[in-house]
């Protein structure tokens, strides 16, 4: 027995002589379809993509942002293609599938999906309106939902996939006017876990990512118009600072990649200390 514990120990260790140990962390062999990629986030994680050699799909509502996006990739050397949908809608979403399975019909890559499209807002709970609660849980949970649903039969017919939901640190810590939204960002994480136990077995790990406050264009501008607001946030942050769209850039790559293959169902907090 000992024999063959050594034989494998061996040829493990000669595997990982031969191999370097960032390749685990390329692109090369991924489609990877990223909703919300118009800009902030999504933008981000598009581009930081497409330079570690994936070919990306861009999904969001407003096609003329997304062009500069691709136009911004193609001129870096990358692929990218625009795909026009409103993760809302049942119907778009299925035609973004449809477009994935034709960028994918005579390719062997491994497809990937981020369903980073997304909104939010903070309102007191006497105040939220159903057209409130609609609008957030159809973006954030119906649309992932579906879009999973929908994009997880082009990974089972290859035997692999990856799904990466963006959750919040709000699905775990509360806030004045965060009822909603935490709400629905909590439902995200659970849906990650439970996905990740149901299409495990064939081959789709699903993870969720959980950032803190992010500074994106948006997020800029509604911290610049509440300065008590924004300084009440950042003295909950440990490392002092709010986060960047780059800070996420990693962790996404981790989990996109090879190197994430034996994680599932986990929310990942990208968040400089906020819920520790």
């Amino acid at each position: 027995m000992s024999g063959e514990t050594n034989v494998m120990t061996g040829l493990a260790n000669e595997s990982l002589a031969n191999e370097s140990p960032l390749a685990s962390f390329r692109l090369d062999d991924r489609l990877i379809v990223v909703t919300g990629s118009s800009d902030g986030i999504g933008r981000a994680f598009a581009e930081s993509f497409a330079r570690a050699g994936a070919r990306v799909v861009l999904a969001s509502r407003r096609q003329g942002k997304l062009e500069e996006v691709r136009q911004s990739i193609l001129a870096a050397g990358g692929w990218a293609e625009v795909v026009v949908t409103d993760v809302g809608r049942l119907s778009d979403i299925r035609a973004l599938a449809e477009s994935v399975r034709r960028l994918a019909q005579d390719d062997d890559r491994r497809i990937v999906l981020i369903n980073n499209a997304g909104l939010g807002f903070t309102k007191p709970a006497l105040d939220v309106g159903e057209e409130d609660w609609r609008l957030l849980f159809d973006t954030h949970v119906k649309g992932a939902f579906f879009c999973a649903q929908q994009i997880a039969p082009l990974m089972i017919e290859r035997g692999y996939g990856k799904i990466i939901n963006m959750s919040s640190t709000w699905s775990r810590a509360t806030d004045v006017g965060k009822s909603v939204y935490g709400a629905a960002k909590a439902a995200v994480s659970q849906l990650t876990a439970a996905l990740s136990t149901e299409w495990a077995p064939l081959g789709i790990r699903v993870n969720a990512l959980a950032p803190t406050t992010t500074m994106t264009d948006f997020v800029k501008g509604t911290m610049g118009a509440n300065p008590d607001r924004a300084a009440k946030l950042l003295s909950r942050i440990k490392i002092g600072r709010f986060g960047q769209p780059s800070d996420l850039v990693g962790a996404a790559i981790f989990l996109a990649s090879g190197a994430s293959d034996f994680v599932t169902g986990q929310t990942l907090f990208v968040d400089g200390g906020f819920t520790s």
